[in-house]
């Protein structure tokens, strides 16, 4: 084995193995540049970030979800519909997404735990009906996202909003009834009109909802007038089941009453129509007869006469003279016994 140092500007070490890959190791070290290995890594660093910060730019839309994409605060995609998409990345464009699906309840005429609880809020669910009188009322309004981008930027506070829009349209409605009606009978009505009125109001403001229902939950009058309106409606309920009586026992004597007349009329037109038949028939023979008797009216008077007789007395014994004094014995009833002579 052999070894070699050398110290004339530089150090080595070498072994000898009896061939000349001895000085290999010598050779790498020398070309090794740790500054060029340190660009290359930066610039894949750089690579891949940069291509990490372009995919950030996909996103999801879900079913129930509709999105906005905005561009330095400017709306570029007012709805972006579910699925897949691609925006710019951060901090070029925003994406904010909305359950448009989703109803939320805005409650007026007291809060939501007001509802669980049965409290009233007199300032809150006052309303004034048209013969001025004062009701309780708690109205539960449903709404969801009609305009992703009118309801992320056209109103500061939608849920307000809203409440505000179907309270004036509620109060308006109430106004124009009377306390009777807004208790018993219209509450539907007023239910549908004051959604419809209320979504052409937040049109117009481009609010971004959609009203789905505007339910009146409670409908009731000031503690201090409960007694005198429960009074009220007691009455009211005893004179509606009076009426109800007494039409159900018109509607079961009038069609009755009008059958019974109906079979009189049709008795009576029977009873005329045999009769006419019955004189037409009598008329007709007589007629019939009176021609026949004219025929032989000597011969046919005799014998009227004498069937007259004959019912007029039939347990008499009967002899029957002519004007001539003549004693016709051929008409003698038959079991008589020997007439007697004259």
């Amino acid at each position: 084995m052999e070894h070699s140092h050398s110290h004339g500007g530089g150090h080595s070490h070498g072994h000898d193995h009896g061939g000349e890959g001895a000085s290999l190791p010598l050779l790498h070290w020398e070309w090794l540049d740790f500054g060029k290995l340190r660009g290359m890594d930066k610039r894949r660093w750089l690579g891949g970030a940069a291509l990490l910060w372009v995919l950030s730019g996909l996103y999801i839309v879900s079913a129930d979800q509709q999105a906005v994409v905005t561009r330095f605060g400017a709306v570029v995609e007012p709805r972006v519909m579910p699925g897949i998409h691609y925006a710019l990345p951060w901090p070029v464009d925003s994406v904010t997404k909305l359950k448009v699906r989703q109803f939320q309840r805005r409650v007026i005429g007291g809060d939501a735990p007001d509802t669980v609880l049965g409290r009233l809020q007199p300032l809150a669910s006052q309303f004034l009906t048209g013969d001025q009188n004062i009701l309780h009322l708690r109205v539960v309004t449903q709404y969801s996202v009609a305009v992703p981008a009118d309801y992320l930027f056209r109103s500061a506070d939608v849920a307000q909003l809203t409440g505000a829009v179907v309270e004036s349209e509620l109060a308006r409605r109430i106004a124009r009834r009377t306390v009777d009606s807004v208790l018993t009978t219209e509450k539907a009505a007023i239910q549908e009109e004051v959604r419809a009125g209320a979504q052409r109001v937040l049109n117009e403001y481009r609010a971004g909802v959609q009203l789905a229902s505007v339910n009146i939950e409670n409908a009731s009058p000031p503690p201090e007038a409960a007694d005198a309106f429960r009074d009220v409606a007691s009455a009211r309920a005893d004179s509606s089941r009076i009426v109800s009586e007494a039409q159900g026992y018109a509607n079961d004597v009038i069609p009755r009453a009008r059958g019974e007349g109906q079979q009189l009329l049709e008795a009576a037109q029977g009873y005329k129509l045999r009769k006419v038949n019955e004189a037409q028939g009598d008329a007709s023979r007589f007629t019939q007869v009176a021609v026949e008797y004219g025929r032989a009216a000597d011969v046919n008077g005799r014998r009227i006469y004498a069937e007259a007789m004959e019912e007029i007395l039939p347990r008499i014994k009967k002899l029957i003279v002519d004007s001539r004094g003549n004693l016709d014995l051929t008409i003698i009833r038959k079991g008589d016994g020997p007439t007697a002579k004259p």
